[in-house]
This record gives C-alpha cells, structure tokens and sequence, in this order.
C-alpha cells in the first residue's frame, strides 16, 4: 500500500474501466472544455478591448458560432490529449488510459474518429455494463480499450 489516501488495488491494474470510473472522467473532461472555451472567450474580449480601447466587453457570439467553437475545442482536446498520452485530465484523475484494442497508443485517425463518436454520441458508453469487454459502443466501433492504468 502507498501513502494514505493514494492506496490503489494492484488487481485493478491493466484491467477495462467501468461505468463509473468512465463517466466521471467524461464529466472532469466536460468542465475542463468549458473552462477552455471561457478562456477562449476571455481572450477575445482582450484582443478587442486592445484594437477598440475601453470598456471590456465580453464577448456574446451567436449560438452556432459559440456550438461550433465549443465542438472543435473538445474535438482537439480529445483527440490530442489520446495521441499524446493517451489520457485526458479526467482520465488521468481516475487513472485510466485509452489505447488501441491491441494496447498499443492510439493513432490520430482513430483518435479523432473516437473524439467525434463520443461527441455525437454520448449515450454509447452505457453499452460498457453490458458488454462483457466493458467496451462502449465507441470503442467497439474504433478498436479502442479503456484500462485502469495509473503509473
């Protein structure tokens, strides 16, 4: 056993993720592409308080202006944070990695395709109950594995 309150069950290691574990990584991902977008936001207001000069005014873009700039923001965080290291910052709270079915990283392509399925399709990760790979429906269309994988 580690340190308290850092104890991790060495059986779980290398083992498929669950619901739960899945889940909460997914809502610390969904706080963290906010954050992102406010940033984003915040940043534009600066750039125009610097052209235009006093007062600062935040940004109020139009609704699909705002859609799209939020969907490409989580689109490239997903996707470079699973090319890169294989886990998103929720990922990384839960100890958990994505990799190919196969263990190894996964490519752009299909870190990208994933990206996009759980976007569009959030609702495919209750497959992973029901699965007996614990898989979601995204990982069962790109070849993907979510692990417990703390190290």
């Amino acid at each position: 056993m580690t340190s308290a309150g850092r104890a991790r069950p060495q059986g779980l290691l290398g083992y498929p993720a669950g619901l739960v574990s899945r889940a909460v990584a997914a809502g610390v991902d969904a706080v963290v592409v906010a954050g992102l977008g406010l940033v984003a936001q915040l940043c534009v207001g600066a750039a125009r308080l610097l052209v235009t000069g006093p007062p600062f005014r935040y940004p109020d873009p139009p609704d699909w202006l705002t859609a799209t700039g939020g969907t490409l923001i989580a689109v490239l965080y997903l996707t470079g944070s699973w090319v890169s290291s294989g886990r998103t910052v929720g990922d990384r709270l839960m100890g958990l990695r994505v990799t190919a079915r196969t263990g190894r990283e996964l490519g752009v392509p299909r870190a990208l395709s994933r990206a996009l399925l759980c976007l569009v399709f959030p609702l495919g990760l209750l497959w992973v109950p029901v699965s007996a790979t614990r898989s979601s429906v995204q990982d069962l269309l790109v070849s993907s594995a979510v692990r417990h994988d703390w190290r």
